[in-house]
């Protein structure tokens, strides 16, 4: 399906809709495992950012608040009034800027081994824009071979690890740079308290790139977030899909059981 110039990857056609926000490094094909079991109750979409998957290049360079406008277009096409927003790494933090500027169209936020951004300090911000360099150094397959296994933990199913690395492979630069770029001039740190929207933040014990700590800071920063820490590495919904399933289920169950619904979102899934 396509909406608005994103494709989406859907399941499900009752429930509240949700829309799922992959990492720099991956595609809505990262939610393979989460979109059968979200559709059983909700009308989920996957989106393939702008640059990514089967969904076009962006014009420049979005800016993170460019991308939360992309999250708000999807949910016009989609006909919906607001949606649940589960985000991972870069897509929680797309995630976030989406709440902090449409309120109104968030439902909740699932923000899945995130990040304030990469503009804590200036060290952390040019280690992210070094990612692009490097990505145009060694190209696909050695940049995904060289970076992709740290998204999960050590010891992880080698199944999972090769379909990071597969999916991390088939970035574009053009995608990738202006994600990157997003990352890079971004600190929500001072704006956390301003977010007004149920939150669930989900962490694996083992990622070594954000890092339990950050997930931490996010839900400490978030007025009323809960915290889950399940196994795994960054990569948690792909490593360890039943955990992660059944936090961001039953989290949104309560937040549908407490918020009374909108209008139906016009378009069916899968």
């Amino acid at each position: 399906m396509n909406v608005n110039g994103i494709h989406l990857h859907t399941a499900g056609d009752t429930g509240s809709p949700v829309l799922l926000l992959h990492g720099i490094g991956g595609s809505g094909r990262s939610f393979d495992a989460q979109l059968p079991e979200l559709g059983r109750g909700h009308r989920a979409f996957a989106w393939d950012a702008p640059g990514y998957g089967a969904s076009a290049d962006p014009h420049g360079y979005p800016g993170m608040s460019g991308y939360a406008a992309s999250v708000v277009d999807v949910l016009d096409g989609l006909g919906a009034d607001s949606a649940h927003l589960v985000g991972v790494s870069w897509g929680g933090v797309i995630a976030t800027r989406t709440a902090l500027l449409h309120p109104d169209r968030v439902r909740s936020l699932v923000l899945a081994d995130s990040t304030r951004g990469s503009r804590l300090t200036e060290e952390s911000a040019s280690r992210m824009r070094a990612r692009a360099r490097e990505r145009a150094r060694l190209g696909r397959l050695a940049f995904a071979r060289e970076r992709g296994p740290r998204l999960t933990a050590p010891h992880a199913n080698p199944d999972v690890v090769e379909q990071v690395i597969t999916l991390m492979s088939e970035l574009r630069l053009p995608g990738y740079a202006a994600a990157v770029e997003s990352m890079a001039e971004t600190d929500h740190s001072d704006a956390l308290a301003h977010l007004s929207v149920p939150t669930l933040v989900v962490v694996g014990a083992q990622d070594r790139v954000t890092g339990v700590a950050e997930s931490r800071a996010l839900a400490e920063g978030i007025p009323g977030a809960r915290l889950r820490i399940i196994p795994g590495g960054h990569a948690a919904n792909q490593e360890h899909p039943g955990e992660f399933n059944a936090a961001v289920r039953e989290f949104l169950s309560d937040v549908d059981s407490a918020v009374p619904a909108g209008p139906a979102c016009q378009a069916g899934g899968a």
